[in-house]
């Protein structure tokens, strides 16, 4: 007998060993699920029939009990055999009943596998009672991954995560529960949740592409059954994809540069998916799988426009550089002209500091105390005309705590200080005056010229008013030359009056210094007689008109 015979013998009897069991060691109804499951899955190279896959959905339709039973009945019947036929027919079982059966199935699918259960973790797969099985256990490993990803890819949608990625039925279903409302459409997406999206689908692309049979496992019947649905899927697969692209294209323009680079990458890898794609489609219209009216028009990505779209973020990212390039300067020009103006104002804030440390004018400036010792000192007694003292400048300040206001005390007692007279009134021109009130009086006496008007004005040799002629002053103790029976007030003269009572002395004798200039010009004008009452006029100080003639008292 044939080796293939022979196996073909052998998985007959386990088949019948396992229907036994599963009639012995459960009720009726459970008993029937599991002889329907290792019936559609037996050792036979030929596809599943139809009929037991149809019993199975009626059996677990109604009942989540029959559904977790059904799938623990798959889970061990795959950790068991060891055949490529059984595990291909289980997962095409799978898959059937993700897409027909009840929507508990996915959930119970994919909590069983996550659990770690041999269910759709099929990556240790391997068939060794064949030496050509190697070629389908490939197709096993990756058939299972292409399921579980998109079993993922459902879940998701339905647990309300990741809505972007769920196809637009399942769209519909996520929306009816979610209050009616309808899912977003991919135009109106955002950038962030278009590349989410298309990252997914093309992820789930790459699983499809990796069922592509090799080797013997291109022409078998039964792989040629499981690949059809996988392909019809796929179909959708693409046009979702495609649809994505032409988004992208027409936001390109509008795109930053490292959103423009992730399309651009995104781009490439669907170049090299769609060759790859065009190729697998080919293959499954050689062997049947599906009519060729059904296959879409695969729009292959050339590279003459990924050259464009490289280009184009080239110089993009050289504008953008520049940009950059500009920006900073103009903040480094700022910066470098803010920390000019800082330095400046710092500067000025440090002149100014100076000078009001000069003056003593800052925080440790004197008390109000120290200050008015100092207006006292400065300006404490009205002016003298000749001061003098013993005192050294610098003796003051030899047994005094308080240095500055010993020093402007010092200071008010220098040994050649002059007075000064208020509104201008320089000394040598007062000296000056108090001696020609002395030559005038001298001349008077002796009868030289006449002189002694009672604004003490002169007559010059050259014919003009003279300077203004004070009384000579009092002797050099302070205290005239009268006694203090004749005058009473003469003990006041040794003080100073007030600044305002000069002030007004010095402007009444200017107005009439003002007022005999003009009549001595108009006596310049008369001739004789102007002289005649220039003498008149300075014998008697206070005229008075008696009818016609001067007369004096």
């Amino acid at each position: 007998m044939a080796p293939s015979t022979i196996r073909k013998a052998i998985g007959a009897v386990k088949d019948q060993a396992s229907i036994g069991l599963a009639k012995v060691g459960s009720s009726s109804s459970l008993s029937d699920l599991e002889v329907a499951i290792v019936k559609a899955t037996r050792h036979e190279e030929y596809p599943p029939d139809n009929k037991h896959i149809r019993e199975i959905l009626s059996l677990t339709c109604y009942s989540r009990t029959y559904v977790g039973a059904c799938v623990s009945t798959i889970s061990r019947r795959l950790s068991k055999t060891k055949n490529w036929v059984v595990a291909l027919k289980a997962l095409m079982l799978i898959q059937r009943l993700l897409t027909e059966g009840d929507p508990a199935f996915a959930q119970e699918i994919f909590f069983t596998t996550r659990c770690g259960t041999r269910l759709l973790n099929m990556s240790d797969f391997r068939d060794s009672s064949q030496s050509n099985s190697w070629d389908y256990s490939a197709f096993i490993r990756t058939y299972a991954l292409y399921l579980d990803e998109h079993l993922e890819f459902k879940m998701q949608g339905k647990r309300g995560k990741h809505v972007a990625f769920a196809y637009k039925d399942e769209e519909k279903e996520v929306a009816r529960k979610a209050k009616g409302v309808g899912a977003t459409p991919v135009h109106e997406m955002k950038n962030d949740r278009i590349f989410s999206r298309i990252h997914h689908l093309m992820q789930l692309l790459e699983r499809f592409l990796a069922c592509r049979p090799a080797g013997v496992a291109k022409y078998n019947r039964v792989v040629t059954i499981a690949l059809y649905p996988i392909v019809k899927e796929s179909f959708q697969l693409y046009y979702d994809i495609t649809e994505i692209i032409g988004i992208l294209i027409d936001r390109f323009m509008e795109l930053d540069i490292p959103e423009s680079v992730k399309v651009y990458e995104i781009f490439c890898r669907l170049s090299k998916q769609y060759n790859e794609l065009d190729t697998f489609y080919e293959l499954c219209k050689s062997v049947g799988v599906a009519h060729t009216s059904e296959y879409p028009e695969v729009e292959k990505i050339p590279q003459k426009k990924l050259d464009v779209m490289d280009e184009f973020i080239k110089e993009k990212s050289i504008m953008a550089q520049n940009r950059r390039e500009r920006i900073m300067k103009n903040f480094l020009k700022k910066q470098t002209r803010r920390k000019k103006e800082e330095a400046e104002t710092k500067e000025d804030d440090n002149k100014t500091q100076e000078v009001c440390d000069l003056l003593n004018l800052g925080e440790d400036a004197p008390s109000t105390e120290i200050e008015n010792k100092l207006a006292l000192a400065l300006f404490g007694g009205g002016p003298v005309p000749t001061i003098t003292s013993s005192i050294t400048p610098w003796e003051a300040s030899k047994d005094s705590d308080d240095w500055e206001a010993a020093l402007v005390q010092s200071a008010s007692h220098l040994s050649n200080q002059k007075a000064s007279l208020p509104g201008g009134f320089d000394s040598f021109m007062l000296d000056g005056m108090y001696q020609e009130g002395a030559i005038a009086q001298a001349s008077a006496s002796s009868g030289l010229i006449a002189t002694g008007s009672a604004s003490s004005v002169a007559l010059c040799s050259t014919g003009r008013p003279a300077m203004l002629a004070l009384p000579a002053p009092p002797p050099t103790g302070g205290v005239a030359n009268t006694s203090t029976d004749s005058d009473p007030f003469a003990a006041s003269l040794a003080i100073a009056p007030p600044l305002y009572v000069q002030m007004s002395e010095m402007e009444k004798k200017q107005r009439l210094l003002l007022e005999e200039q003009l009549m001595w010009q108009q006596y310049s004008r008369d001739g004789l007689q102007g002289q005649v009452g220039v003498a008149n006029l300075h014998q008697n100080p206070y005229p008075c008109n008696t009818g016609g003639y001067m007369r004096t008292y």
